[in-house]
């Protein structure tokens, strides 16, 4: 392995997935500004199986990651939303999004860009009707009155700032770590690797389990992992348990899950995503040479993971590469520089440390949660410190209780 071997492994996989990455990205803040956030809950406040089943169609072309779910999940648990259908939205929307699917279909075909989103359809909607069976609990009747934050400015603006900015604080660092990993497995894994798996497909599977569940793999950071192994010989049912269980599940969400919805649910909740994910695995293997439907790796994706074959990318490839890695710097940039902010020492102002803050969308559910309180004047999170700085008159006491409510752990004043 050299560096220029790696260099060009890297640039192949980047050039391949960043026009529908930047694309994803785009759909997904036209999502966040011109749905309004009502429609969601609005579906899944009934304790019945249709109420299921919109919290899994909802929450696939969803761009959110196992942790900005979490307490996306607990707010619809708040304002009423039965736990069949908040189970349903666990398991169904980190595993897939907009993003995701339009990556997958770069790199992996469209037979992988279309059974991953029905696969995680289908196990969030078992996934809720097992709760539903099982761990049954009416969420309804908690105060649901300004739940929700209004955003105002441009409207254009805030689906570009979402789109290349938000999103990418979320899942950049993710994303960039999964296309160094493809490319690093691209030229560093021997091609016969996973061949004395070949006739173990379930091994592979159980292998691939081992290492993804307590891991945080984003949706969209996955695929070129998945990808690269696929060309050294995994399964394609393996890879799709990677595509499933590494995104849906980690140590952290399942810490959370449980301290939020209680221990059966979280067993549910486990026993659901790891099940499913391996019967879908065995199905795919199954159906996998059937000339109808091509799961195996595309011809563009089979390029972009081995630079001995790849071609020299178009200028609009280019282009969108430069972006792609443009704005996962300032991004990154910003959200490192944020630890560092110092806040101004103000009246009234006191600075708490908050744990289990991950992304943008943490941010936002910390900051509704406090926001609401009697006497809170301001409040603003910061995920990358783990701080929460309230301005106001409300005690300790109540921002606690919000926060934990929230789903995130309060250390109290840092």
């Amino acid at each position: 392995m050299t560096v220029a071997s790696f260099f060009n492994a890297l640039m192949a996989v980047v050039n391949a997935m960043s026009p529908y990455l930047l694309l994803g990205f785009l759909i997904a803040g036209v999502l966040h500004v011109f749905v309004p956030k009502t429609f969601y809950a609005r579906y899944l406040s009934r304790d019945n199986r249709m109420s299921v089943l919109w919290a899994a169609l909802l929450g696939v072309p969803l761009p959110l990651c196992s942790c900005g779910v979490i307490p996306t999940a607990v707010g619809l648990k708040n304002e009423g939303a039965s736990k069949g259908a908040v189970a349903s939205f666990l398991i169904a929307t980190p595993q897939t999004g907009i993003d995701s699917i339009l990556a997958t279909f770069s790199l992996m075909g469209l037979g992988f860009a279309v059974v991953r989103p029905v696969a995680a359809l289908v196990t969030g909607v078992c996934g809720g009707l097992l709760v539903n069976r099982f761990a049954s609990g009416s969420t309804a009747g908690i105060n649901t009155a300004n739940t929700c934050v209004v955003e105002r400015g441009n409207r254009l603006w805030r689906v570009f700032k979402y789109a290349f900015f938000d999103m990418i604080q979320d899942i950049g660092l993710r994303l960039a770590i999964g296309l160094l990993v493809a490319a690093l497995i691209n030229v560093a894994v021997p091609d016969e690797f996973f061949l004395s798996f070949g006739k173990q497909p379930l091994l592979q599977m159980l292998v691939i389990l081992m290492v993804a569940v307590p891991m945080y793999i984003c949706s969209t950071g996955s695929i070129p992992v998945a990808a690269a192994l696929m060309m050294k010989g995994l399964s394609p049912g393996a890879a799709l348990v990677m595509l499933m269980a590494g995104p849906a599940v980690n140590i952290a969400s399942i810490l959370v899950v449980r301290k939020s919805m209680g221990g059966r649910f979280t067993w549910i909740y486990l026993f659901t995503i790891v099940g499913f994910s391996i019967l879908f695995g065995l199905l795919l293997n199954m159906f996998a040479d059937l000339s109808f439907f091509d799961f195996q790796l595309s011809t563009s994706a089979h390029k972009g993971c081995c630079p001995s074959e790849s071609s020299s990318p178009n200028v609009f490839q280019i282009v969108c590469s430069s972006l792609l890695v443009l704005f996962i710097i300032i991004a990154l940039t910003m959200k490192f520089l944020s630890r560092f902010k110092k806040q101004e020492a103000v009246a009234g102002t006191v600075v708490y440390s908050v744990e289990g803050m991950h992304c943008n969308h943490c941010k936002a559910a910390c900051e509704q949660a406090v926001g609401k309180l009697k006497g809170v004047v301001s409040c603003e999170a910061t995920p990358s410190a783990n701080t929460l700085v309230v301005t106001g008159t409300a005690t300790e006491a109540d921002i606690r209780a919000a926060v934990e409510q929230a789903g995130f752990g309060f250390k109290g004043v840092k």
